[in-house]
């Protein structure tokens, strides 16, 4: 029989790439990757993530996906060997009434025992939260950003200046709770929160809780972690943690002008054409025409026209796994918001300068090259 891992190994060969280029476009880790290809399967949390990840490594390499499934079914088929007992024919030693009787009885059991357990054990059976046999983490953050899967009682270390400020995970449940120098922050799957690490005012550090199941503390929380910049920080000390259709310079030294000087701001489209795999997220700024954040894991061949009149803030786990152009005022113009493999925050939006002018502005919020 043809062998799942074989065909995944030939295909990555033949296309001349490396497992850390694989993870990096497609965000898998790379022991899944290997694990994939030795047909170990043993380290997937579950059968519904083989197939997912077996769905995108396939797609990847541009194999037929549906091929690639029913060779791993196929593969755990073999797995299950058949009881000895079945391949024995034995006359059976009971009147054929009792067999039937005997099913039904032992469902009728199942069934009062599931009951009973519902109504009476689960209640009174503790929550453990903590994943077993585990001790804590902890980790120090490097460089401008960090993710990574946090479980119950880990904790990091943000460096700022010359101190060293640490953030612990304290709960998993219907929400995920962590706990900083100021207080207690409280998550939800996709949300943010800016933190206040030395107590002056002024946010330095931004959480995104990425990923995580209610009420599965063995999952973990995947958290991502950045330092905003002089950018980031100017606009929320001058207006709260809020997003503005407009401010005035300063700008960071990480702007760059896409469309130039016009005596008002107008509507303008980011149009953006994927060659390649990556988590893109997005939302429009300015309160009046906000809508929810939107995130989607994008493929080859997926397009997308977003339409803002103040600005857009836009993050992507691979900055160059599209290509980005803006459209207004009749000019439509390429834009670069960073180099392959790049994870960057950026918005795109109108900036009015001093002579009361107004610049539609690339504003990088955060890069980085760490993988995730």
């Amino acid at each position: 029989m043809e062998s799942l891992g074989e065909k995944l190994k030939e295909a990555r060969v033949e296309k001349g790439l490396s497992f850390d280029q694989i993870s990096r476009e497609t965000n898998i880790l790379i022991r899944y990757l290997e694990a994939l290809e030795t047909e170990n399967f043993t380290v997937f949390p579950g059968e519904p993530y083989v197939i997912g990840f077996l769905k995108n490594y396939g797609a990847y390499l541009d194999l037929d996906v549906q091929k690639l499934i029913s060779l791993y079914r196929a593969f755990r088929i073999q797995e299950q060997p058949i009881p000895v007992e079945q391949l024995l024919k034995h006359p059976p030693k009971f009147p054929k009434f009792i067999i039937p009787a005997a099913a039904v009885l032992l469902i009728a059991c199942g069934i009062g025992w599931g009951v009973y357990y519902l109504l009476f054990v689960r209640e009174r059976k503790p929550v453990d939260n903590k994943p077993s046999s585990r001790q804590p983490s902890e980790y120090v953050m490097e460089g401008n950003s960090m993710e990574r899967r946090f479980y119950r009682s880990d904790s990091v270390l943000i460096p700022i200046d010359t101190s060293m400020y640490k953030l612990e995970l304290a709960n998993l449940g219907e929400v995920v709770t962590i706990r900083t120098p100021g207080g207690s922050v409280i998550l939800d799957l996709s949300q943010e929160a800016n933190i206040d690490l030395n107590n002056d005012g002024i946010p330095e550090l931004r959480v995104t809780l990425a990923d995580f199941a209610k009420n599965n503390a063995d999952m973990g929380a995947l958290l991502h972690f950045y330092l905003m910049d002089a950018a980031a920080l100017y606009d929320i000390a001058a207006h709260g943690d809020q997003d503005i259709p407009y401010t005035s310079s300063p700008v960071s030294s990480s702007s760059t002008i896409v469309l130039p000087a016009a005596p008002s701001a107008f509507p303008f489209t980011l149009q953006a054409s994927f060659q390649n795999y990556c988590m893109f997220r997005w939302e429009i700024l300015d309160e009046r025409d906000r809508r929810d954040r939107i995130e989607r894991y994008l493929q080859r061949s997926d397009e997308l026209n977003i339409q803002a009149q103040n600005g857009i803030r836009i993050w992507t786990s691979n900055a160059q796994a599209g290509k980005f152009q803006v459209i207004g005022g009749g000019r439509t113009i390429p834009v670069e918001i960073g180099g392959a493999g790049e994870v960057v925050v950026v918005d795109i939006r109108w900036i009015r300068d001093e002579n009361n002018q107004f610049r539609l502005m690339l504003i990088r919020l955060e890069t980085s090259t760490s993988p995730i």
